[in-house]
């Protein structure tokens, strides 16, 4: 929580999450997994929390949903499921069978 870059700009104070890896990432093989990359904030945010724990010799990112445009950080997915173009005030919702009853994206465009 701690290390994203928005958490003081938040309404009500954040409740951090405890981070727990309980194995040594130093010198090991990381691939980093985001249902939708967007921004890039997110997959900085983890990065910088992962150096807590060590040196990994390599990252990997794999992204379910690349948004594409927007970066605020340069970084891009090794493994995309698929890409979509869309425009800021668009939102991708992506449903998990497993807590949502089916595995689904929807690109949803806010009404005015």
């Amino acid at each position: 929580t701690f290390y994203r870059d928005d958490f003081r700009r938040q309404g009500s104070p954040l409740v951090p999450n405890q981070t727990k890896i309980d194995f040594i990432i130093e010198g090991k093989k990381v691939i980093m997994m985001d249902d939708v990359l967007w921004t890039g904030r997110t997959i900085r945010a983890a990065m910088d929390a992962m150096q807590a724990f060590g040196r990994p010799e390599k990252v990997e990112l794999l992204a379910l949903v690349d948004r594409r445009y927007s970066r605020h950080i340069p970084v891009s997915a090794d493994y995309v499921g698929i890409e979509v173009d869309s425009i800021a005030s668009q939102k991708v919702v992506v449903s998990w069978k497993e807590t949502d009853g089916e595995d689904r994206i929807v690109l949803v465009s806010e009404a005015k």
